[in-house]
């Protein structure tokens, strides 16, 4: 397969509507993962336009993270072609993990509304439950051979990503204060 057949042309940029819509949306699937136990990270991927929304997914444990679990999900039902066109809706900036699974599917656009920087910073160093890396995902693509379109954090997203987060988050954290005192 030539690298034309997998880079078709990319739908135009979301507008400020479409990325809020579709942060949105991954808000309601992260609200639901905490309803049940599970970590405040989710991802949603959208078609071409911008709108059909093709995928959602949380994080299932520290391995199953919501953006490699949904990319392998569409790995394994669209096509290369395909998913680059599509874009990658995520609360959280990808780690390193869920970068590469992104580039390796061929997923051609990635949206995150809160940095790995604020997450480290809501986690707290050391926690067990998120050993957030301080490696961005632009870093991580670097040197890379497909010019993946990156958007993040969206700014105004981040601050309600991370208040929305915190009431996972911040019972951890008191504890681990607590303990520690």
């Amino acid at each position: 397969m030539s690298p034309a057949n997998i880079f078709p042309d990319r739908p135009p940029m979301p507008d400020g509507y479409q990325m809020e819509k579709a942060l949105e949306a991954c808000l309601i699937i992260q609200q639901r993962a905490v309803d049940m136990g599970k970590q405040p990270f989710a991802a949603v991927l959208l078609g071409p336009d911008n709108e059909t929304v093709l995928l959602t997914h949380s994080n299932l444990d520290h391995v199953n993270h919501a953006e490699s679990s949904l990319v392998r999900l569409a790995a394994a039902h669209y096509t290369q072609e395909y998913l680059w066109t599509c874009t990658l809706y995520t609360t959280w900036e990808p780690c390193a993990m869920c970068t590469a699974t992104a580039y390796w599917a061929n997923i051609g656009r990635i949206v995150y509304a809160a940095s790995e920087e604020r997450l480290a910073e809501l986690t707290g160093q050391g926690n067990e439950k998120n050993m957030t890396m301080s490696i961005s995902c632009r870093k991580v693509l670097e040197g890379s051979q497909k010019n993946i379109d990156i958007i993040g954090p969206v700014a105004s997203m981040e601050d309600r990503v991370v208040l929305e987060s915190d009431v996972y988050w911040r019972p951890l954290r008191e504890a681990e204060e607590k303990r520690k005192a």
